[in-house]
């Protein structure tokens, strides 16, 4: 199977970043399609019958999403893109606004035309520097044109968009501490209900979508809903971009329909397999939030409704955002466990106690067994104190947000997976695994 690029099909056309470049190659026909000859309702209703789901993790129904704003608002409503990719193993947005941002300016414009905002703000994650500045650059030369700014297209309709620099925070990633942080804030989820259309920033309605999702609009839009419901997985069509990185000789951004590859596949086929002379160990398949896969698992199709989240599938697992990092015989799981906690202890916003002293204390737990100084009963300590955060793949959790899930789940599934491992590390007082982090 094929790659088949939708959003990835201009990342290497020349000077793709410029508004001459991008509307020679059709850009900005859609916002004027959609906003001359659809109402918003109608742009809703296409984007709903493609079934495009939200890219971001949650697989949630992105017409049904913008159908919640209201339809005669009272108050300003207003749209954000969620542009702070701060899931480790990830970097397929940071790619998408670096090589094509007037592709995401364009998607912006129709979402926010759609839920009937007149402001849109990009949350970029502040140390995609490049990034920001061409997406700066990008929106100049769209108000320039006159495809932002007053009466779009002359249909009456005006539209600001505006980028802002991120906190530099994992938790502004999730939607309502971005919010928090968007309004100045302290970047700190904020319990719901209510929800982002109910109450979103400054307290006006709000959806936030994230970058991938929107850049699949204008596409939508240009070849109508058929024609994406047609690609891939009929209960989640379209296309998916997978980051393959780690100890595989061809990393990088591949963009493959929904259900037609294999995990193993995406491994050996398109990342080229694993370097010379080495076996695979282990695969985080969607982000450091992510439950850990065997070899022997490794055939699963992938597509959401294989995973038990978000899809209720058979596997008993998260799909997650894409980020797929591959493992060989010379990755020590502990070690890489203790990675990722030191991780989400120094990101934990600090708001619910699990996450404030569950994520540090888990973190020094595994580092005591990693550097031999372990007992064989910190492995149920970690499982129950992680237990006591969010049961694994429970709709059970004791935080404000899903922050709390992101480290218990992986710890939780790393132990399970990879018991005998940490046994190992206790019987013998150190590391038993020769360590080579290198990935060439």
């Amino acid at each position: 199977m094929a790659e088949h690029r939708i959003i990835l099909k201009d990342v290497d056309v020349p000077n793709i970043q410029d508004i001459g470049v991008y509307t020679s190659r059709g850009g900005y026909k859609a916002a004027e399609k959609a906003l001359k000859t659809m109402t918003p309702d109608e742009v809703i209703k296409e984007v709903q019958d493609s079934g495009l789901a939200g890219r971001g993790g949650a697989w949630f129904s992105t017409g049904t999403k913008w159908s919640f704003m209201p339809k005669e608002p009272k108050v300003p409503s207003y749209l954000c893109v969620n542009a702070d990719e701060s899931e480790p193993g990830t970097f397929k947005d940071r790619q998408l606004i670096e090589q094509n941002p007037h592709q995401l300016v364009e998607g912006t414009i129709i979402a926010a035309y759609a839920i009937r905002a007149r402001a849109a703000y990009i949350y970029v994650r502040g140390e995609m520097a490049e990034g920001m500045r061409g997406l700066d650059r990008a929106i100049a030369q769209a108000y320039a044109k006159g495809y932002i700014g007053k009466n779009l297209f002359g249909k009456g309709y005006d539209l600001d968009l505006y980028t802002h620099p991120g906190a530099g925070a994992y938790i502004c990633g999730e939607e309502t501490g971005l919010m928090q942080s968007l309004e100045g804030k302290r970047a700190e989820p904020r319990v719901k209900p209510p929800f982002p259309a109910q109450r979103g920033i400054f307290g006006c309605p709000t959806t936030v979508n994230n970058v991938q999702t929107l850049s699949y609009v204008p596409h939508i839009i240009a070849n109508g809903a058929a024609w994406f419901k047609g690609i891939g997985n009929p209960k989640y069509p379209g296309t998916f971009i997978f980051c393959i990185s780690g100890h595989v000789k061809n990393p990088g951004l591949f963009e493959m329909e929904l259900g037609t590859a294999t995990m193993r596949q995406l491994i050996y086929d398109y990342a080229g397999g694993l370097r010379d002379g080495h076996e695979l160990k282990a695969v985080i398949p969607g982000g450091a939030s992510t439950l850990p896969m065997t070899p022997d698992q490794i055939d699963i199709v992938m597509s959401p409704d294989q995973f038990l989240l978000p899809g209720r599938g058979p596997f008993k697992g998260m799909f997650g955002t894409g980020g797929i990092i591959v493992m060989d015989e010379t990755a020590c799981v502990v070690d890489m466990l203790l990675n990722l906690m030191q991780f989400f202890a120094h990101e934990s916003c600090g708001q619910c106690t699990p996450c404030r002293e569950g994520a540090p204390w888990i973190r020094d737990v595994v580092k005591r067994i990693e550097h031999g100084q372990g007992k064989l009963g910190d492995i149920d300590l970690l499982l129950n104190v992680a237990d006591n955060v969010a049961g694994l793949l429970s709709p059970r959790y004791s935080t404000i947000c899903l922050f709390g899930p992101a480290f218990s789940y992986p710890t939780q599934g790393t132990i399970l997976a990879f018991r005998e491992e940490f046994e190992e590390h206790i019987r013998q007082g150190r590391c038993p695994i020769q360590k080579d982090k290198g990935i060439g």
